[in-house]
């Protein structure tokens, strides 16, 4: 069978790295990247790291508004499907190549895949719950990561050709773990003690596009007992700067350039707690038992508040150092919903008998 995956921003090639890496085992898989994650730092460095091969197409669409962007993808993608005629079109996540990816497969031949569906924040102001919405409802395959995502997707009325088969994203950390621990010099690079930093993200054009929650946000991780780390974002420097915040920033918080994805997760490994606004990173701390701080009203990923590893703040300076200083009383036992760590090898096993 031939699969041709659509990839366009980070958290999407680290989901593609172990499904396409089983599907290239028997099959032939073809990788679409369309651009939307054009920076360095933030998409190439992550094909090296991981050893997926480099896309036989790459769109550059690059940055834009959002129908700009999904109406560029759309047209690429198309000629790509009709050059390619694949069996499948494998889609991750919820961006703006999702959704083109979903329009395109659904007037194609080609059956549409959606890797990561039935998540819901119902928060219809973020540009990912429609993305992710609209994917689910042209997909012919759906790979829940969770019991809960099938769940939505019935009661949405969306009954077949749903699988839950876990979270690939697990599949992924686990071989990260282990290599990251071994070969990333980060820490020391860093100046950075184990456990005794705190590691945060932020990018979300909700949090970014606004002067009064980014100032709160920077002004909670600023009070923080332990030094913060901060990677920072394109768009989320460009609008410190813009908003007359960078200076202050810079004074109490270590802001560095992005960094690699072992090198990344060995500072989520290794950190106190995380303080994010990005969903895959709340995540990807479950998994590696980090709390997690999120500075977002909501998440899709429910599981790991519910579990007690991850704490929803919002964007209130003092709810945000609260959260960041004091001691977790963390659960005796942690479940697993999202799986064993073999999601990739069951969505091939799906693939293959769906044909």
């Amino acid at each position: 069978m031939k699969v041709l995956s659509v990839i366009g921003a980070r958290p999407q090639f680290i989901k593609a790295f172990v499904v396409s890496r089983e599907i290239r085992k028997k099959h032939s898989g073809v990788l679409l990247h369309t651009g939307q994650h054009y920076d360095e730092n933030l998409s190439e460095i992550f094909f090296d790291e991981l050893n997926i091969p480099k896309p036989r197409y790459n769109l550059g669409i690059g940055s834009g508004s959002h129908g700009y962007q999904t109406a560029e993808m759309i047209k690429g993608i198309e000629e790509v499907v009709m050059k390619e005629d694949p069996d499948y079109i494998v889609l991750y996540g919820d961006t703006n190549s999702t959704l083109a990816g979903s329009i395109v497969g659904a007037k194609s031949d080609s059956k549409v895949v959606h890797v990561e569906a039935g998540l819901r924040s119902y928060n219809w102001d973020m540009p990912e719950e429609v993305n992710r919405v609209l994917t689910d409802h042209a997909s012919d395959l759906l790979f829940a990561p969770s019991k809960k995502a099938a769940e939505n997707l019935k009661e949405e009325g969306i009954n077949q050709g749903v699988h839950v088969v876990g979270d690939v994203m697990y599949d992924t950390i686990l071989w990260a773990k282990e290599v990251a621990s071994k070969e990333s010099e980060i820490l020391r690079e860093f100046d950075l003690v184990e456990n005794e930093f705190i590691l945060s993200t932020v990018h979300r054009a909700g949090n970014t596009d606004n002067r009064e929650r980014l100032e709160e946000i920077i002004k909670g991780l600023s009070d923080a007992s332990l030094p913060v780390l901060l990677p920072i974002h394109p768009r989320t420097e460009k609008k410190l700067k813009k908003y007359g915040l960078w200076e202050e920033a810079r004074k109490k918080i270590k802001i560095v350039d992005p960094v690699g994805y072992l090198d990344f997760v060995r500072l989520m490994d290794t950190a106190k707690r995380i303080a994010t606004d990005s969903g895959g990173i709340q995540k990807e701390a479950f998994f590696l038992n980090t709390p997690c701080v999120t500075l977002r009203d909501e998440t899709e990923w429910v599981e790991t508040v519910e579990s007690g590893w991850n704490e929803l703040v919002g964007v209130k300076a003092s709810e945000i150092r609260g959260a960041l200083d004091r001691e977790w009383e963390l659960p005796s036992e942690k479940p697993k919903p999202y799986g064993d760590g073999n999601a990739a090898e069951k969505i091939v096993e799906v693939l293959e008998s769906a044909r």
